[in-house]
């Protein structure tokens, strides 16, 4: 397949993903609070490129929760060209992705994250995954959420869910903490077996989140609780932007390649507490 062709089938997809989600957060607030969309060049003096973030803040739901679309391209800087697979010879690069950060005010709703992307170099393949961080134990959530990506995977290949589930336990870590930020899901990197196939598998990952936060969200937003939880949320939040700040390779690939900093550091809470 011509990779011009594989480009916008990419980029169209997490642009309607976009979309779809934002719809859906906007009915579980019964459509009384609206997204604030900001769009942006990644180089305003030629076109590199660029992409949307939308946040909604102070909502019934969501404390805040950033849905980030982004398409961008040019040359990596010298100094990060040997990180990148493909990138040593040829510096070039295109980039398109989706990343969406849930941060909840009812503290008995965990958080949650989900980030696709496609990525050309010289070569090119698919990364991302979805992880989910309650603040509160629910092991019946945890296995139902387990459960579905297991199912999910299995569609594609019954060896991705074992592979992407330890790879996630083990990226999402706090090694100067020694713990993991949350309840783990799936993570997956440098996915490149074949473009139709490894498409399909993103496609239903993006599906399956939304399913997933849907049902999640809706199984306990009238469930009560206290200013206890909402500090122990809190704590969790901290643990949650330390990850982020420090390990991130998303939010450091973001930076080092001149993409919107309002839009990468969107996934960091409204509020966090250190003891």
């Amino acid at each position: 397949m011509d990779l011009e062709i594989k480009k916008d089938l990419t980029s169209n997809w997490f642009k309607l993903l976009q979309n779809a989600i934002c719809n859906d957060i906007s009915v579980l607030e019964n459509k009384k609070i609206n997204f604030k969309s900001t769009t942006w060049k990644k180089n305003h003096k030629k076109d590199e490129g660029g992409g949307e973030f939308r946040i909604l803040q102070d909502g019934k739901v969501f404390d805040k929760v950033g849905v980030n679309y982004s398409k961008v391209y040019g040359k990596f800087p010298k100094k990060f060209q040997k990180k990148i697979l493909g990138a040593s010879k040829d510096p070039r690069f295109w980039a398109s992705g989706i990343s969406v950060v849930m941060h909840m005010k009812n503290p008995i709703i965990p958080a949650m994250h989900f980030n696709t992307r496609f990525i050309s170099t010289t070569q090119q393949w698919f990364g991302g995954g979805m992880d989910v961080t309650p603040s509160k134990k629910d092991d019946l959530e945890k296995k139902d959420i387990h459960n579905t990506l297991k199912n999910m995977c299995n569609k594609h290949n019954k060896n991705y869910y074992k592979r992407y589930k330890k790879w996630c336990d083990q990226y999402f870590y706090l090694p100067h903490r020694k713990e993991r930020r949350g309840i783990g899901g799936i993570f997956f990197d440098y996915k490149n077996d074949n473009f139709e196939k490894d498409f399909e598998f993103i496609r239903d990952l993006g599906i399956t989140f939304q399913i997933l936060f849907n049902k999640i969200i809706r199984n306990k937003i009238n469930k009560k609780w206290t200013i206890k939880d909402k500090e122990i949320q809190y704590i969790k939040r901290g643990r949650y932007t330390e990850f982020n700040l420090l390990y991130d390779r998303g939010t450091k690939f973001g930076l080092q390649t001149g993409g919107n900093v309002e839009g990468i550091l969107m996934s960091l809470p409204p509020l966090a507490k250190w003891k």
